[in-house]
């Protein structure tokens, strides 16, 4: 028994010796080397995979060649932060690296970020293209119809199109594509709750979607921001005598994958949901991502009692806007009369 006894005292203070051991070399190599330069002479890239413990992600840094000792750092960020939680992504090491700065970047998830940028007026179909070519893109949605992804997003019923808010997103590698379009229907119910709050009294709109949907089709009949507000304005006036919007972009979205650059009075003559020369009122969704711009025009429109527009042909995308009927077909005339110039001067100088 006596000897039994003598034997665990005499592991108990091998353990508390080479304890003591491990603690005074972390902290004599803490004193000296916690903000050394570490030996990476340029700046280096790692990746720390999801699930990562700290001692793999330093070692992870060391055979990069950013960390001298692993180990160490390891026991001093233990001594230190017990419950220290390394973020996984891509990292950016700059040259010489300090150990200390290296733990504060794996704490802080001071990651890479990449892109992908929703473009204004663009469909939800490109978008969901975009998604799926970015190569830092986790890819989960495959296969996946809308209907179920919608709900995932917490919007079971809801149509796709035009609910994503068109802008730049910075996110890590790895992000997975419903996590970015999460933040994207996020962002756009805040702009267009704040659009809706904003909006001018006694618009002939019921609710937020249709905002939503007149901001959509105000996004694709508009290439300058200064003429937004007015042309919303145009289709607000229309709503409110009950005429039709009669706008090509909404026959474009009704015609879909068959649409082949051109509009023929045959597409003008068709019925769809979408075709705002055959029905009267909003379409049944929008039919692109209107930017926070356009949800505001939508919101507090210019109404000046035009009831038309045409573009004007110019390389500056603006429009000649008509009160009358009689005015917009002579603006038309005078469109169709500088095309013809326009072109007739292009095949000039290309004969020559």
């Amino acid at each position: 028994m006596a000897r039994r006894r003598q034997r665990s005292w005499l592991r108990w203070l091998i353990v508390l010796s080479l304890l003591l051991a491990v603690t005074v070399a972390t902290a004599l190599w803490a004193f000296t080397e916690i903000d050394r330069p570490g030996p990476n002479p340029a700046e280096l890239r790692i990746e720390v995979k999801p699930g990562s413990s700290l001692r793999a992600a330093l070692q992870t840094a060391a055979e990069a060649g950013a960390l001298r000792h692993p180990r160490l750092l390891e026991y001093y960020s233990r001594v230190q932060h017990p419950s220290r939680r390394i973020t996984a992504g891509r990292y950016a090491l700059p040259a010489g690296i300090t150990p200390r700065a290296l733990l504060q970047q794996f704490e802080e998830g001071r990651v890479v970020l990449e892109s992908i940028t929703f473009i204004e007026g663009s469909r939800y179909a490109e978008l969901r293209r975009a998604l799926a070519r970015h190569p830092e893109v986790a890819q989960t949605l495959v296969g996946i119809d809308d209907a179920s992804m919608m709900t995932q997003l917490g919007l079971p019923g809801v149509h796709p199109e035009g609910r994503f808010f068109p802008d730049t997103y910075k996110f890590a590698a790895g992000t997975s594509d419903i996590d970015l379009l999460r933040l994207a229907t996020t962002r756009m119910s805040r702009e267009l709750d704040s659009a809706w709050r904003s909006r001018a009294a006694g618009l002939p709109l019921n609710t937020a979607d249709d905002l939503l949907t007149l901001a959509s089709i105000v996004e694709k009949e508009s290439a300058r921001a200064d003429e937004r507000d007015r042309i919303a304005g145009v289709f607000v006036s229309r709503l409110r005598l009950g005429m039709k919007l009669q706008t090509d972009p909404t026959v474009i979205y009704g015609i879909g994958d068959a649409y082949d650059g051109d509009i023929r009075r045959r597409d003008l003559e068709t019925d769809t949901p979408y075709n705002t020369y055959t029905r009267a009122g909003l379409t049944p969704t929008p039919i692109a991502l209107p930017s926070a711009a356009a949800l505001r025009a939508a919101a507090r429109p210019r109404i000046t009692g035009e009831l038309f527009f045409v573009a004007t042909g110019d390389p500056d995308g603006a429009h000649r806007f008509s009160r009358t009927y009689a005015e917009h077909q002579q603006a038309v005339a005078e469109m169709l009369v500088r095309q013809r110039a326009r072109r007739a001067a292009a095949s000039a100088e290309g004969s020559r």
